[in-house]
């Protein structure tokens, strides 16, 4: 802070009595209490020069923070000669993406084969396969081609939005999707009773809005943050730390409710999921006939797979990563979810299913 005299004077002068402002020129002379209104004034007043120049000074340093509105993305930087690979590998995946989900979902709408509650479930899956790629992808293309791609903190946020909201879906979903089998395995005579079309439009209309409301906690919590100064992101996408760390406040109890949120979403959902198989695979079991017992595995085969292969990609993204592991790989890993899991989830189904494959016989033909 400044200790310049011709400061306090024009502070003095405008924020307290002109006696104040006067007492810093003006030779010291003892006055009487009742004649001098600075003898008894004087330190309060110089206290709230002090405090003037106090809050002053903050607002010039809050005015010099260049408040964040524009965000750039860096994605995958000094690929060189690899850049044109990779990129037309990453779009030749997006579109197959596209193409198989937009297949499942309608073939599943078309065929009357297809409306059991399985591949009900299956259809919603596919659209949650079908929504996080077309909101990454091209971003992330975007970025290839330009080595970095440019986006408003506000689209920032409302990818984030989606993006978490699609992850939790997809846990939530794939809960609804062991439940379906633990029952069709496990009590597969109240299994038509129970797995209605109402109850299947329920458990959907609850996961999403299970996945909407755990997501707006986190995203309007990180939302809030002030960003300031620095507007660059070393990734491909707009995810929640990435972004948390443009904040110039401190972001440690931020950090703390989206690990005590979204810990509930991954987890819950897995020790459901593991459980409902631990029951299907003591009750295959318990079938004497080999053929029965491959007729009951394949019929959540695919769904074990596509869980193993989401729960995977997350741990391996998010748990197994320590301090001294590059951003590179990082962004490599998140590519796995983002991106190889909405391509391979389709192919799983629609491999081991025989009526999937009579759908897309019927169609053709």
């Amino acid at each position: 802070m400044s200790q310049d005299p011709t400061s306090y004077l024009i502070l003095c002068a405008v924020c307290c009595s002109p006696c104040a402002a006067s007492s810093l020129t003006r030779p010291r002379v003892k006055l009487h209490p009742r004649t001098s209104c600075c003898s008894s004034m004087r330190s309060w007043s110089l206290q709230i020069c002090f405090r003037s120049l106090l809050l002053q000074k903050m607002a010039m340093e809050m005015n010099n923070h260049s408040m964040v509105t524009e965000i750039f993305l860096l994605g995958f930087q000094h690929l060189n000669n690899f850049k044109i690979l990779f990129f037309s590998l990453i779009l030749l995946i997006h579109l197959l993406t596209i193409y198989e989900n937009v297949l499942v979902i309608t073939l599943v709408t078309v065929s009357q084969n297809l409306h059991s509650p399985m591949f009900f479930f299956l259809r919603q899956l596919s659209i949650s396969d079908l929504l996080e790629p077309m909101l990454l992808v091209p971003i992330l293309l975007k970025t290839l081609i330009n080595e970095g791609a440019k986006i408003s903190l506000i689209g920032c946020i409302v990818q984030l939005y989606f993006f978490a909201t699609t992850e939790a879906l997809q846990c939530f979903l794939l809960t609804v999707m062991s439940y379906d089998r633990y029952l069709a395995i496990c009590n597969p005579l109240c299994y038509s009773s129970i797995m209605n079309h109402r109850f299947c439009v329920k458990l959907i209309f609850m996961s999403w809005l299970f996945g909407l409301s755990f997501t707006s906690v986190t995203v309007i919590t990180a939302a809030t943050q002030e960003f300031c100064n620095q507007n660059t992101i070393n990734h491909y996408f707009c995810d929640y730390f990435p972004l948390l760390e443009l904040s110039c406040s401190d972001t440690s109890l931020v950090r703390i409710l989206i690990i005590t949120v979204s810990s509930p979403v991954i987890l819950i959902p897995f020790m459901v999921i593991t459980g409902s198989y631990i029951c299907i695979a003591h009750e295959i079991l318990k079938i004497t006939s080999n053929i029965g017992r491959q007729k009951a595995f394949s019929t959540c085969s695919s769904h074990l797979a596509v869980v193993s292969i989401f729960y995977g990609t997350l741990f391996v993204t998010y748990v197994v990563p320590t301090r001294n592991q590059s951003q590179t790989i990082g962004k490599l890993l998140s590519l796995l979810y983002t991106v190889v899991t909405p391509f391979i989830n389709p192919m799983i189904y629609s491999l081991r299913s025989t009526d999937m494959k009579n759908a897309l016989e019927n169609i053709i033909q």
